[in-house]
Parts: structure tokens; C-alpha cells; sequence
């Protein structure tokens, strides 16, 4: 598990004066600004936030240090990190992406079918994308119950049991 977890990003400047465009990945949007101070993904900078109000897709925000419009687009496509202690705790059956992401996924007959390389949303259910074992081919993995009934962080493995079609045929007769 990481020490991080990414909980939004930069999306630009918002107006003239150093005022920052924020997309926040929180389940509650606003919360980005409790986690502060803030990371880059590298660690290298912090950042202490402050929520100014909402606008269309996000929050408009300060940092400290950012004053003009070219500063703030400077920032453009910085992931936002918090240390993982100041994040709630999950109930058992919900996962922070990070924690998912290069997990082993394991079929339910114990074959290593690859890795987790993203965690995807696009408004429904969340999917895997697997890398595929010995390749470098990857495919999508429905992110349920019923398709990923095992998850188990402390081993580092996920046990699925993928859709029909899901997977690229390996046996031919």
C-alpha cells in the first residue's frame, strides 16, 4: 500500500489573479481541503489548500505562493496527494484505487491471468485494466462482486472469476 492517495488534481488557472481550477476525486468533492497539506505525485512539492467556492467541474482555490495566472497554469495536470493517515477508514468492502493498482489477479483455478495496471471510471462501476500475463495486451475487467469476488491487500492478489468474452481465448481446438 502507498503512503499517499491521490485525491484530485489541478486543472488550470481559474480567472487572472492566482486562483487555481480543482477537480476533487473525494467521494465528499469538498473534503479535498481538510487533507491539506497536500502533495505532488513525487513528493517534492506540498501544498497547503484553500477551497474559495465551487465552480462547473470542480472548486476554485488558493495556494499559497501562486499570485498570478501564470503561475497557476504552471500547476496545470498536478496530481494532489494526502498521506493515507489523514484518509477514513474504508468499510471492507471498498478499496482506495491506489491499493488496487499492481495487485496479481488470479483466476478462481489459481492461474495468474495478469496485473492491475489502472482503475477505471467513466460513470458506472468501476473497472480493472488488466495487464495480461506474458503480454502486452490489456482488457477490462468489471470491478463487482460477482466478477472480483476476492480482494485481498494483505496478500497483494485479487481472485477473479471474469464475464464470458472478458478474456482472449488461449485455447483453440
Amino acid at each position: 500500500m502507498t503512503d499517499r492517495i491521490c485525491v484530485g488534481a489541478i486543472a488550470g488557472a481559474y480567472g487572472v489573479k492566482g486562483e487555481l481550477r480543482i477537480k476533487s476525486f473525494c467521494a465528499t468533492p469538498e473534503d479535498i481541503e481538510n487533507y491539506t497539506p497536500l502533495w505532488s505525485e513525487d513528493g517534492s512539492r506540498q501544498f497547503a489548500l484553500a477551497i474559495l467556492r465551487p465552480i462547473k467541474n470542480g472548486f476554485s482555490a488558493r495556494i499559497a505562493d501562486v499570485a498570478t495566472k501564470e503561475e497557476a497554469d504552471a500547476l496545470r495536470g498536478v496530481n494532489l496527494f494526502a498521506d493515507r493517515n489523514q484518509m477514513p477508514s474504508l468499510p471492507d468492502d471498498e478499496f482506495y484505487h491506489a491499493d488496487l493498482i499492481d495487485l496479481e489477479v488470479y483466476d478462481t483455478g489459481g492461474v495468474l491471468l495478469g496485473r492491475v495496471k489502472t482503475v477505471q471510471n467513466h460513470g458506472a462501476d468501476d473497472l480493472l485494466e488488466l495487464q495480461l500475463a506474458g503480454t502486452s495486451a490489456t482488457t477490462f475487467l468489471p470491478f463487482t462482486k460477482a466478477a472480483v469476488p476476492t480482494v485481498d491487500l494483505t496478500a497483494g492478489r485479487i481472485v477473479a472469476d471474469p464475464p464470458l468474452g472478458i478474456l482472449p481465448e488461449t485455447d483453440k481446438d
